[in-house]
């Protein structure tokens, strides 16, 4: 084999091994929640096994809350009027609760995966 198809083999498995097609990879899906009075609307979200879904937070209210979820393992502040981002997933069959930290009595919700 001359050096130059070597080189030229060895990149190609180099692309093939960095770079796996990408329909391969699984969807994102996007859900949009609101805080309002305190409160997570909805309240409860369905998602499939194994999906991966990108909530988009809006805080309708003027003071900052925190989606937090021990179940979840994630913690995000999102300030009073603003929008902020959390991705979850994939996740296995089950029910996952969340809560906002500073108004934990009134902002909470799950997650139900079926």
């Amino acid at each position: 084999m001359k050096p130059l198809a070597h080189i030229q083999t060895l990149f190609s498995i180099f692309l093939i091994l960095a770079f796996p097609p990408l329909a391969s990879a699984a969807p994102i899906s996007q859900m949009v929640m609101t805080i309002k009075n305190h409160q997570f609307s909805p309240s409860e979200i369905k998602i499939q096994p194994g999906q991966k879904v990108l909530l988009i937070i809006k805080n309708e209210d003027h003071t900052p809350e925190e989606f937090e979820s021990y179940s979840l393992n994630r913690e995000k502040l999102i300030n009073g009027n603003s929008t902020a981002k959390v991705y979850i997933g994939p996740l296995e069959p089950g029910s996952y609760k969340f809560f906002g930290e500073f108004f934990p009595k009134t902002a909470k919700g799950t997650i139900l995966v079926k």
